[in-house]
């Protein structure tokens, strides 16, 4: 027999101390949500408000600092014929002790990894109570760091002596909300003889003696037995595409393999590169004719190497899948919630379908999170989006020693374990910034002599990848530069983080860096108007009203968002001018860098943008915004990330139109390049014609006198090409005489949805349209789109066929670049 009874209702929630708590939870408790955590429960049970909105979050520390239980109830009459009965739990948030019937069964100490307790010894045939109780956290790491001594890290708090999702701490982008619950399905598992307790499939193509390819699949197992079952003879069967391989396992033996090939398989490819053919991958363990277990999971055939060698330039970094190069265009993920229970398939796949639609590529799961659900790489497996998987380290020193040691050991194998089915993972990265941190952070004198992490990053994980699956490339960390002799934060070598640019120096600075691989940069901005009102019900919206302020976790964010802005826009003369503007300084910054970095190919592999996504209302660098918003960023990323990219670059005294062809197939056309005044009207010009080769980048110079202007502040450069229409500015926007914004609208409903054309009668710089200030449900299209004078767009608005036109098509909702630096000069504020 093989019985799992989900346990899933009738869970309470009670406080260890409920004297001791401010909120009024009593000793009988409150219903639970299993999965679930604390927080949420509570916000259920209207005890607490929701800590997202307004400064709710500071009244709120006392939860991480309490002591807490869940209670449920279960029989098991029909249990009684099983040799085993073990308690399953796959996530415990985070220090807790388990107890069946009041007889201690098990203890955990690390979110990050699931457990199993053995119920036999207090199993009742009914009326069994199971009893979870959670350790402070914040109780737990304290005590830890006294014991170990202190460590460096990047915020005051204690989240490197627990494993647990870091940025429940409070990161630059995220509020102090510090969790304990049941994370992930708990269950009761009855069986005999035997069960799989671990598989893992390693997945390679080779070449076949004539030439045709040849997946290889093989199955790595282990078994446990039942004392009744160490005597029985097993059979492991693996089935994959009709093809099938068996092995018997002889009494006692708990380890085996079993290969199966699939004559030339379809290739698993990244998107834009080639199809995602998945197969279904079937594993059972039997025994005189029965099935014990199974498993069942979809694998792809394909290969991955990381190119790290050593050329002339420094040290490439290069992910190869097929034996192609792959132009990596990404972007990093944090937890999408800091609840992360609400974040299930379809809040998946809107984020991952999200970085899609911006010609995405690859996500980085960045190592202050965790380990996403299944749901996740089997979404990036389906649409050939590349995972970069963090281990769970970042921005700190961390210590080595036991208990920590070894729960990090049993962590990684784990998390090896279980990802090793999906093919869209392609690499394992060690930590985020902590050999940096090491090097430059002022690291070393505090630290004495103790721990930091090295024997991590540089032996444990490498050596625990390599054994369990050689088939995935390792990397120290990002940033490394690969050498213990050379600074990890080198550009020249492997892969950098640029975060002088938005910390000190403005995002022009990009132009100075020649990487090989760009994994962290990013530039701030606000969210949506409808994320931040409804964030802050009630409360005035200005850059620097308490609301504001604490909806931005960056040290001196504010601050950095206006030295930001000023050389470029000087500065805004009200919060709607101010939101408008950072939004698109975001976009800007990030078009800027981008473009570089890809005018770099192939000496530059990659970029990987900081970040996709928020887990709440927010002031930060993510293109997707804590509601699930579109900021500027994101319509940015989608045009400078697209597969084909024309873009104009400072070379030297003149510019070069670099084209870059992100496609499998040649590009072929002619690039009308025109110096224009404002309102259009063409003072030189040439037409080039150009051959780009698949996967390739090409540079064509402009002459002189398209090149150089007449008056910096009076004309512009065109590039048509085919791609996206490129444009060069000579100045910077304070500085250009922009024309006040003249243009024609119609607005027509199409079905739900708004159309809204606009005709430039002027030049349009930047124009967007912000919706979502009519109709929180409200969403443009397209946004910081340029017209000369006598130029169309048109706008969807999906859900907008009951805006009030008039309103649609003034500002703040309908804006450009012309009229908030004109509104700012009417205000007496210099632009």
């Amino acid at each position: 027999m093989a019985v799992r009874i989900e346990l899933r209702e009738n869970w309470t929630l009670r406080a260890e101390d409920p004297d001791e708590v401010p909120v009024a939870i009593g000793s009988s408790g409150i219903p639970a949500t299993v999965p679930g955590c604390v927080h949420t429960d509570l916000m259920a049970a209207d005890l607490i408000p929701d800590p997202y909105k307004g400064r709710n979050e500071t009244e709120l520390g006392w939860i991480g600092r309490t002591r807490w239980s869940y209670t449920t109830a279960f029989d098991a009459a029909d249990l009684a014929a099983a040799e085993r009965v073990d308690l399953e739990c796959e996530g415990l948030d985070t220090v807790s002790s388990v107890f069946l019937n009041g007889d201690p069964v098990g203890q955990s100490r690390n979110m990050h990894r699931s457990y199993r307790f053995d119920l036999r010894p207090a199993l009742r045939p009914d009326g069994n109570e199971l009893r979870v109780e959670f350790a402070s956290p914040y109780g737990y790491a304290e005590a830890l760091r006294e014991e170990l001594g202190d460590r460096p890290n990047a915020y005051p708090e204690p989240f490197q002596f627990i494993r647990k999702m870091a940025c429940n701490f409070g990161w630059d982008w995220g509020p102090t909300l510090v969790t304990s619950g049941i994370w992930r399905p708990i269950r009761v598992h009855a069986w005999n003889t035997a069960r799989l307790a671990q598989v893992v499939p390693q997945v390679t193509v080779a070449t076949a003696h004539d030439g045709s390819a040849e997946g290889r699949v093989l199955v790595r197992v282990e078994v446990e037995r039942t004392e009744a079952g160490e005597d029985a003879e097993l059979t492991l069967r693996a089935e994959i595409a009709g093809q099938v391989g068996a092995v018997v396992l002889p009494p006692g033996v708990c380890r085996t393999e079993v290969e199966v090939t699939v004559a030339d398989p379809r290739l698993w490819w990244p998107r834009g590169y080639g199809d995602q053919p998945l197969y279904d991958l079937r594993v059972t363990l039997g025994s005189d004719g029965a099935e014990l277990d199974s498993w069942q999971r979809r694998v792809g055939f394909r290969t991955v190497e990381l190119d790290t060698g050593v050329d002339e330039g420094g040290r490439r970094f290069t992910i190869v899948v097929n034996g192609v190069p792959v132009l990596v265009k990404g972007a990093n993920w944090i937890p999408d919630d800091c609840f992360v229970t609400r974040v299930g398939r379809d809040r998946y796949a809107e984020r991952i379908d999200q970085a899609i639609a911006a010609n995405m590529n690859l996500l980085r799961i960045w190592g202050g999170g965790r380990y996403e659900s299944e749901e996740f790489y089997e979404l990036c497996d389906e649409r050939g989006v590349l995972v970069w998987q963090d281990f769970l380290f970042a921005c700190a020193a961390y210590p080595e020693e036991s208990p920590l040691a070894e729960e990090v050991e049993a962590e990684a194998r784990e998390a090896v374990v279980r990802l090793a089915p999906y093919p869209s993972l392609v690499l394992w990265n060690g930590n985020n910034e902590n050999i940096w941190g090491f090097w430059d952070w002022d690291w070393q004198e505090p630290l004495a002599g103790r721990s930091w992490g090295e024997g991590y990053y540089l032996d444990l994980l490498p050596r625990i990848v390599a054994e369990i699956d050689p088939t995935r490339p390792y990397w120290p960390g990002s940033p490394y530069s690969g050498s213990p002799d050379v600074h990890p934060n080198d550009p020249r070598h492997a892969n950098v983080h640029i975060w002088d640019v938005w910390n000190e120096v403005d995002y022009t600075v990009y132009r100075d860096y020649r990487p090989r691989f760009v994994s962290e940069f990013g530039f701030q901005a606000p969210p949506a108007y409808a994320t931040l009102r409804a964030a802050l019900p009630g409360e005035e919206l200005r850059p620097d009203s308490p609301g504001m302020l604490h909806h931005q976790k960056a040290i001196d964010g504010n601050g950095k968002l206006a030295r930001g802005l000023a050389p470029h826009f000087g500065d805004a003369a009200d919060f709607d001018d101010w939101h408008y503007l950072t939004q698109v300084n975001q976009a800007r910054a990030i078009t800027l860098g981008i473009e570089h970095f890809r005018a770099q190919w192939p000496d530059c592999t990659g970029s990987i943008v900081w970040q996709l996504n928020d887990c709440w209302p927010v002031t930060s660098w993510a293109a997707v915004d804590g509601d699930g918003r579109r900021k500027p960023l994101w319509y940015a990323l989608r045009a400078v990330y697209a597969d084909r990219l024309a873009t104009v670059q400072p070379d030297g005294d003149g510019l070069v139109l670099v084209l870059a062809n992100d496609t499998g197939r040649e590009w072929s056309a002619t690039a009308r390049l025109a110096r224009r005044a404002l309102d259009g009207t063409v003072l030189a010009s040439t037409e080039t014609p150009f051959t780009v080769p698949a996967r390739g980048a090409v540079r064509v110079p402009l002459p002189e006198d398209v090149a150089r202007a007449g008056d910096a502040a009076e004309e512009l450069v065109t590039a048509d090409t085919g791609a996206r229409r490129a444009y060069w500015f000579f100045a910077e926007d304070r500085d250009i005489a922009y024309p006040k914004p003249e243009y024609d609208v119609r607005v027509t409903p199409s079905g739900d949805d708004l159309r809204v054309t606009v005709t430039a009668q002027s030049l349009l710089r930047d124009l967007t349209l912000f919706a979502d200030r009519l109709d929180p449900g409200a969403e443009a299209d397209d946004m910081l789109v340029t017209l000369l004078p006598g130029e169309s767009h048109t706008f969807t608005v999906r859900g907008g066929a009951h805006l009030d036109p008039q309103l649609v098509v003034e500002p703040p909702v309908l804006r450009t670049v012309n009229d908030a630096l004109r509104s700012a000069e009417q205000d007496g504020v210099p632009a």
